[in-house]
């Protein structure tokens, strides 16, 4: 799960006469035709090339300079908070992060990784060994720092994606593909995940205009808002373009990661047509959902209040979990 406060911690188009016209567009044709065959050619052979340079070691820099050994197909990999780009570009991982000793991992992906270990996810030395990785990615500077980098190196070739908290998805996954040697892949999912909103977004504005929404998440009693600009917050108002309400803008601009605590009395100044609640409380007889203050919030007074369990897509972010809050949002207001 992304830490509330600093974390996480996703992711581009007449002739001279009759006998003149024929012979051009016959030209054009057989033209068009070599062109189009040398464009296959050339993909093709900029697929196999990549596929050549994954099947052998090479040396790759990292995000804080550091030249790293990257194994022919590596087949143990440990990334940590990037298993949803390990997903998109079919590789799975000898173990995924988790919270609790496995009480608490990224459910949405479970489909995909069902069976696999969990790990802590701050990758203690000695769990990482039992796992004999053959490369270790990791997701920011923070991570490694403090002498840490040089102990994960000692177990394996370690890799690290970005330097900030809060890495641009899509650039952590275009990484990611470097890494694998999967760029075609990487840049296939980016396109799909760009049409998919793009639709999305037509779709929400045929059947709804603009409409403002919002995205809170509810966890032992505290309600959190997204930023505007990471996480849910950039589907919903960058991808999707949907109207950002004037609560979550005053809160995101000083904010300092995914998610910002709001109390509920602000909450009720939520001026959203939709709202979005990530209920991590549903085991809890009576949550702050029951609160008179909460019933008086517009979105939740208009019945336009939709719940995800904590499982759900929404805490997170990636290709996957982007797609999954896009058709979250469709299913709520295209009716």
């Amino acid at each position: 799960m992304i830490n509330v406060l600093s974390k996480k911690k996703f992711l581009q188009l007449m002739g001279a006469g009759l006998l003149a016209i024929s012979l051009a567009a016959c030209s054009d044709n057989n033209e068009d035709k070599a062109e189009k065959k040398s464009g296959e050619n050339t993909e093709q052979q900029s697929t196999s090339d990549q596929k050549a340079e994954a099947g052998k070691e090479r040396t790759l820099t990292d995000a804080m300079g550091h030249e790293v050994v990257i194994p022919a197909n590596p087949k143990r990999v440990i990334a940590t908070y990037l298993e949803d780009n390990l997903v998109a570009l079919g590789i799975k991982p000898v173990a995924q992060w988790s919270v609790n000793d496995g009480a608490s991992i990224q459910g949405y992906l479970q489909n995909e990784l069902k069976g696999i270990p969990t790990i802590p996810h701050d990758l203690p030395f000695e769990a990482v060994q039992k796992f004999s990785p053959d490369l270790i990615i990791m997701d920011s500077a923070s991570m490694v720092e403090g002498g840490k980098y040089e102990q994960y190196k000692k177990i394996a070739p370690t890799y690290v994606i970005g330097k900030e908290v809060n890495n641009d998805w899509r650039d952590e996954l275009t990484r990611t593909g470097e890494v694998f040697g999967k760029e075609a892949e990487a840049k296939k999912v980016l396109e799909d995940y760009d049409a998919k909103a793009k639709d999305a977004k037509e779709k929400i504005k045929d059947a709804a205009g603009n409409p403002s929404v919002a995205a809170v998440w509810l966890v032992n009693d505290e309600f959190f808002v997204v930023s505007d600009n990471l996480s849910a917050g950039a589907v919903m108002y960058g991808d999707l373009g949907l109207k950002e309400p004037a609560v979550v803008k005053e809160i995101s601009a000083s904010a300092t990661g995914n998610w910002s605590a709001i109390s509920l009395e602000k909450l009720v100044e939520l001026d959203a047509d939709y709202l979005f609640v990530i209920n991590s409380d549903t085991a809890k007889d009576k949550t702050q959902l029951s609160n008179a203050l909460w019933k008086n919030i517009p979105a939740v007074k208009a019945g336009n209040v939709f719940e995800y369990s904590a499982d759900e897509s929404w805490l997170y972010t990636g290709a996957i979990a982007n797609g999954q809050i896009v058709d979250n949002i469709l299913k709520a207001v295209v009716k």
